[in-house]
């Protein structure tokens, strides 16, 4: 009975080892001995050991594979933020450059009240002997400036100042300082203020021309007279120009607000350079919407200096009146020319009368510059300076001809 007791606790012992050692060559096969990636299938000629090599065993392939593995991934990682650019995440550098140049304006100026001889206030006026109400009412206006220049020298728009009788600006630091006009172009709604000053912060001038869509852009300015403020947005679009019947209007489009009192203001990118002059915004209400509109910094920069030097803007003219040609209309003319300008009309002793140019001829090239498109063309026309000869090309008949014209001064636009 004792014998049989200690031979089933044999068998016993024998079976429990002979368990434990089949799962520990399982736990090698599947855990240890795993291949790294893929199922690995028996090759006998790859899995075959030159002879003279030494072998090398699965730990240490291991490791070496995950070291290679790590410097691939930190390699990976920086030519990715190499290749990103730097995140911005705050503008104050950029506002902090740009917005002490930015100013207030507070315009004053007195308008006519319609007369009525019988209505109650004179009536009162006469029975108590006193003097009649004045028959003028102030206005106060506001809006925003630039200064352009350390000799006080302040850009705004004219529709800002205009008729106003007292000009006042307040300054980032707190001061009030009376201003001038010095000269206004009503063409581009541009003015030049003047006042006298010393340390005065001046804005940082940027190139308009490289703008692309999408640029982010800051509006500073004084909005229903709150004060300095800024706002963001991108840039929306280039080269709006369907707002004012002159077309001299290259307007940048943005979504930053443009609020009543923005208008002069600077529109900056974000190194703090002014890249437009805040101007105008389409609204239902009076607000903003997201469609604001600044005149370009190239074009400002031109007015300003103009008024500085001759107290207005001088702008070419040559007295012809024009239409875009387009395929239709080149089809309808029989004409071979399918770009350029239709002549419609030529002013009597006019530049282009004088140098022969007709109704009906097809204007090509100005200054051997192809013109593609009637803005283009004005653009060519308007920049030349009185004086200067302008060489146009063209057909007439489609026979090519060339005109050598003596740009006049442009007439100055009247209005306040």
């Amino acid at each position: 009975m004792a014998i049989k007791k200690h031979s089933s606790y044999a068998l016993f012992l024998v079976f429990s080892a002979a368990a434990g050692f089949l799962l520990a060559l399982g736990y090698y096969i599947l855990f240890l001995d795993a291949p790294d990636e893929q199922t690995r299938v028996y090759n006998p000629q790859a899995d075959k050991i030159p002879a003279g090599e030494p072998r090398v065993n699965n730990t240490q392939k291991n490791k070496t594979q995950v070291q290679q593995t790590t410097s691939e991934s930190e390699l990976h990682a920086q030519n990715f933020n190499q290749a990103l650019p730097a995140v911005i995440t705050s503008f104050a550098p950029a506002v902090n450059r740009a917005a002490p140049a930015v100013v207030n304006i507070f315009t004053r100026k007195r308008i006519k009240q319609k007369s009525n001889t019988y209505n109650n206030a004179t009536l009162r006026a006469l029975i108590e002997k006193r003097p009649p109400p004045s028959r003028f009412k102030e206005e106060n206006n506001l809006g925003s400036g630039v200064i352009v220049s350390s000799q006080g020298h302040i850009l705004t728009n004219n529709h800002v100042i205009a008729g106003a009788e007292d000009i006042e600006v307040l300054l980032k630091d707190g001061r009030f300082l009376h201003a001038s006009i010095v000269g206004r172009d009503l063409e581009t709604d541009l003015a030049l203020l003047k006042v006298t000053a010393q340390n005065l912060p001046t804005i940082h001038f940027g190139d308009s021309s490289s703008l692309q869509v999408g640029d982010i852009v800051l509006a500073i300015g004084n909005p229903f007279g709150l004060g300095h403020t800024v706002t963001s947005g991108i840039v929306s679009a280039l080269n709006r120009s369907r707002f004012r019947a002159n077309n001299f209007d290259n307007f940048i489009q943005t979504d930053a607000a443009i609020n009543p009192g923005n208008s002069g203001g600077a529109l900056v990118n974000t190194q703090g350079e002014m890249i437009g002059l805040n101007t105008i915004t389409i609204s239902n209400s009076g607000g903003s919407q997201g469609i604001g509109f600044a005149i370009p910094s190239t074009l400002a920069r031109d007015v300003m200096h103009q008024l500085i030097t001759f107290g207005e803007v001088r702008r070419g003219w040559i007295g012809i009146e024009a239409k875009e040609i387009s395929p239709m209309l080149a089809q309808q003319l029989n004409s071979e020319t399918q770009h350029g300008l239709l002549i419609i009309g030529v002013l009597q002793h006019g530049p282009g009368e004088k140098a022969g140019i007709r109704a009906g001829d097809i204007i090509t090239h100005i200054n051997n510059i192809k013109i593609a498109s009637a803005k283009n063309a004005l653009d060519l026309i308007i920049n030349l300076r009185p004086g200067d000869i302008a060489i146009l090309r063209g057909v007439r008949r489609n026979q090519s001809l060339q005109f050598k014209v003596l740009a006049k001064e442009r007439p100055q636009m009247s209005g306040s």
